[in-house]
């Protein structure tokens, strides 16, 4: 701690435009020796921007940035250069080459060599003794790819560590973690700080903010807020300086669904029996109008495979499944679009946005792709259906021709919603609909998914938020290990109970 005083990284002055946006404007950052600094800010606020210009994927205009041990500024060309400066980073997004093994995504790039031949013993044995130091106990000659998503996290971690001799930049990395894997990053980022390595922390969950960081630096709208120290810094007044405006209390939404009760109910979603060998055990479930049910569980306990095998994107192998009172055969997503359901998936990166296409041909495609691709939508028809959603869900984007790849997740995720709210399904899906998103946000689409079921839609909400569920879900659907082991009604949900049955502690069908 003593430490903490030295400047190790500052950025003065910086500047970052892209076509009609005004990324960074006049932006600072100040990063100590044994420091864990969070960048807070909502999604579209500068922090990735930030990141990538301090990384030398991007460069900046204006400004200047100084480095412990260099005289001057300097500009990072390349994300190569700032790793030979010491700055090495982890994306939310894992960047691995997965038909490689762990030990060969360790050490590629920088391979230890034994009379001119690559020294794979040497590779072998220093991913091992990097990988115990992380508490990760797997064999580092097996291929990445058999390895759980999470596991794929902590490898990236191990190595931007190995590489990293003065700053760690971590973006979202622990969006991917349970709770066991987290509080293991934790120890090691207290261990790495208390060695004098300054560490950047961009994430959306407060609770981890206040939990492991010493300073805040808070962003919005491209430009600086201010930097703080966190025992002075209470959560409300955080988040109000990243939204800019008074905090809407998250609870009170909840609110919205008193109502719930005076509307006639109908089931909209029947499961009996719905199996997906080796992903998903046998369910049995009703869903109906005018209701969010939540699916909880540990990473891993099955509920994006339920949410997949429902939906035909993985075709179930057995089972009933009734829609609107009727036998459907869901063979594929294309018959659950047309029956009426939507789904947002959790990998918006791989399964929900089209990258290189526009932001209004992001949002059209599924209703086009419903009513068929003989019978076109005009440009003008696509151009107000578009222009409906931007406003309705507060895009922030150029104009509705951007590249969906220039906007921020969070914004990307906005798309992918309005997608299927033009659909206007009866059942919508949306796993981890809020995650990687800042907190304001967050609450719009809690207000929108209760708006969705007070309008008669039924809606399934996936969240590895707790505390999220619980304000947003009527009922608790609970998987453990890839089965459906309970369900908990608006009486009995409480983070307690929900505990108990991930756990094992309540047996309750």
């Amino acid at each position: 701690m003593e430490q903490k005083g030295n400047v190790l990284l500052q950025m003065r002055h910086i500047d970052k435009h892209f076509p009609g946006v005004v990324a960074l404007l006049d932006v600072e950052f100040t990063l100590r020796q044994g420091e864990i600094h969070a960048l807070m800010g909502e999604n579209g606020a500068g922090k990735s921007t930030l990141i990538k210009v301090l990384t030398g994927v991007e460069e900046f205009e204006k400004g200047k940035i100084t480095l412990e041990g260099t005289r001057g500024s300097f500009i990072n060309r390349s994300p190569q250069e700032a790793q030979e400066r010491g700055i090495s980073t982890v994306y939310q997004e894992v960047n691995l080459c997965e038909n490689l093994s762990v030990a060969e995504n360790i050490f590629i790039g920088r391979e230890p060599k034994k009379n001119g031949m690559i020294d794979w013993k040497q590779i072998n044995r220093k991913s091992e003794e990097l990988l115990n130091r992380l508490d990760i106990h797997i064999d580092v000659t097996k291929a990445l790819e058999n390895y759980s998503l999470a596991l794929q996290q902590m490898v990236a971690i191990a190595r931007a560590v190995d590489i990293s001799a003065k700053v760690l930049i971590l973006d979202e990395p622990t969006s991917s973690l349970d709770e066991s894997e987290v509080e293991k990053l934790f120890d090691l980022m207290r261990k790495l700080k208390n060695e004098g390595m300054g560490i950047v922390f961009v994430t959306h969950f407060l609770e981890q903010v206040y939990e492991v960081c010493d300073r805040i630096t808070v962003l919005r709208n491209g430009e600086l807020v201010g930097e703080f120290e966190i025992d002075k810094l209470p959560r409300v007044q955080l988040v109000a300086k990243m939204m800019g405006k008074d905090f809407d209390d998250l609870a009170k939404i909840k609110h919205n669904k008193e109502k719930k009760d005076e509307k006639e109910e109908q089931r909209i979603v029947e499961a009996k029996q719905i199996e997906h060998i080796g992903t998903i055990k046998s369910f049995s479930m009703n869903i109906h109008s005018h209701e969010v049910v939540g699916l909880a569980g540990l990473l891993g306990s099955g509920r994006s495979e339920l949410a997949r095998a429902l939906y035909g994107a993985d075709k179930p192998d057995s089972g009933v499944l009734k829609f609107n009172g009727q036998v459907i055969k869901v063979h594929a997503p294309i018959d659950a679009m047309k029956a009426g359901m939507g789904y947002l998936p959790e990998n918006r990166k791989e399964e929900g946005i089209f990258a290189d296409l526009s932001v209004r041909e992001n949002i059209m495609i599924a209703l086009q792709v419903k009513k068929g691709l003989i019978k076109l939508y005009t440009k003008k028809e696509q151009e107000e259906f578009t222009d409906r959603y931007i406003d309705a869900l507060k895009i922030k984007t150029a104009d509705r021709e951007t590249p969906v790849k220039q906007l921020s997740g969070g914004n990307q995720q906005k798309v992918i919603l309005g997608r299927w709210l033009l659909t206007n399904p009866d059942f919508l899906i949306l796993d981890e609909p809020t995650r990687g998103i800042d907190v304001g946000t967050k609450t719009e689409i809690q207000k929108l998914v209760l708006k969705l079921a007070n309008d008669g839609k039924a809606i399934m909400f996936i969240s590895s938020e707790i505390e999220e569920m619980l304000r947003t879900c009527v009922k608790m659907i609970v998987l453990r290990d890839r089965e459906m082991v309970g369900t908990l009604n608006e009486n009995e949900l409480s983070q307690e109970n929900i505990m108990e049955m991930i756990a094992g502690g309540d047996e309750r069908e």
